[in-house]
């Protein structure tokens, strides 16, 4: 099993660099990000529930991890997350199935800190 909180670490840590390489691109990038959290017609829960799920569906194990990390900090539970997952395997059949599994995993080491 993935050490999700190790992994994560490494994860933050090649995104510093990249920033560091890359400054006006990942400054761009992160404003699009402070834009979405903007509270209007959906709350901040539903939209890191709408970013994990996509996250899911691109397998993207980077994108998975700091979604569900998000994800917790909006408050989600582990209840909406297995409900999100459930709308995931409808539309993604076998392959949400698999990254659905993962990120629930994620999102339970991640909670547990």
């Amino acid at each position: 099993m993935m050490d999700v909180k190790a992994e994560f670490r490494e994860v933050e840590r090649r995104a510093a660099k990249l920033a560091e390489a890359a400054p006006e691109a990942v400054t761009a990038f992160r404003s699009v990000g402070k834009a979405m959290v903007k509270e209007r017609a959906l709350t901040l829960k539903t939209k890191e529930l709408i970013a994990l799920m996509l996250a899911l569906a691109a397998r993207c194990m980077p994108c998975i991890m700091a979604h569900a990390q998000k994800a917790i900090d909006a408050g989600v539970t582990r209840e909406e997350v297995a409900e999100a997952i459930e709308v995931a395997l409808l539309m993604g059949g076998g392959p949400a199935s698999a990254y659905g599994a993962i990120v629930l995993d994620v999102y339970d080491q991640l909670k547990a800190k």
